[in-house]
């Protein structure tokens, strides 16, 4: 009579409502950052419901306005509506960030599954490019890559999930390298099983914890990498309103007649990064397996 062997699952997978509850009770300011991220998604998807005025609609009688309740941000130097504007550009940020984060965790994951698991030269030749990718300055690669090809969304989310995709395999790779000495790797292994299955079967699933955080720390870093290129007149072209491009225009010319032209964008970029890093800190610590049974 032969024993069957069956690959153990490495990492239990918490049910959502029981997670929840971990975030909230033993991770509330995470948590917090969560609901505030969650806003933000919320605020962009349905910013052409929420937004009182049109993103461009002028209007001179209101020049320069303070915030009030009609004009709860203010107005710009040509009346436009300044919290219509940012909810707009809440719009572009959600996209961007988003497609831009999904791209490059998909590269981080294709990259980072071929070398931690294949290993060999391939995992040599792929770090040694990887290595040297990380050794020049991402903005500097964001403002030639942009200024050769031009400004525009396309463009923005191409360039930033490549760059951010390529720098994140090393995270991915860790975690590969680490499940796959696992006993039910082998396992696999000796029954014949084929690469693909092995990859899809055991090492993926165990490996979604770091991916998960990654995509979240990754959106916050394309929404703050697509304000500086927007600051300095390489993100999406006008007159379509972004943060970056919010601060750049009326905010910094009209900085000292109207200061809420700069505050206004600029606490909602400050407000989402911030949230969406402490959120992304909060599910690295209640997914690390390593850290899950001291809780």
């Amino acid at each position: 009579m032969s024993a069957v062997i069956t690959a153990p699952i490495g990492v239990a997978r918490p049910k959502p409502a029981g997670f929840l509850r971990r975030l909230f009770r033993d991770k509330p300011l995470g948590a917090a950052g969560g609901v505030i991220f969650m806003l933000f998604l919320f605020c962009g998807i349905f910013a052409d419901v929420l937004a009182p005025f049109g993103m461009n609609e002028i209007s001179p009688i209101n020049r320069l306005k303070p915030p009030s309740w009609q004009f709860p941000f203010g107005t710009d130097n040509l009346g436009r509506d300044m919290l219509s504007r940012c909810l707009y550009g809440a719009q572009l940020s959600v996209i961007i960030g988003i497609t831009a984060a999904s791209l490059a965790t998909f590269v981080s994951v294709a990259i980072g599954i071929a070398t931690g698991y294949l290993g060999g030269k391939v995992d040599l030749i792929m770090q040694r490019f990887v290595d040297a990718w990380m050794s020049f300055p991402d903005l500097i690669i964001l403002i030639v890559v942009v200024s050769v090809v031009g400004p525009g969304m396309p463009q923005i989310i191409c360039t930033l999930g490549l760059l951010l995709g390529i720098g994140g395999s090393r995270i991915i790779r860790s975690a590969v390298v680490s499940v796959r000495e696992n006993m039910y790797v082998h396992a696999a292994q000796s029954i014949g099983a084929t690469t693909p299955r092995i990859l899809l079967k055991h090492i993926l699933p165990n490996i979604l914890p770091p991916i998960i955080v990654l995509f979240t720390t990754r959106v916050g870093a394309v929404i703050l990498a697509e304000s500086g290129l927007s600051f300095l007149g390489l993100g999406v072209p006008p007159p379509a309103p972004t943060w970056g491009g919010l601060l750049s225009g009326g905010g910094r010319t009209y900085m000292f007649q109207g200061p809420w032209l700069a505050l206004a964008p600029g606490l909602c970029l400050t407000i989402v990064v911030y949230a969406t890093n402490v959120f992304g800190d909060a599910l690295r610590d209640l997914l690390d397996p390593r850290l899950r049974g001291s809780r």
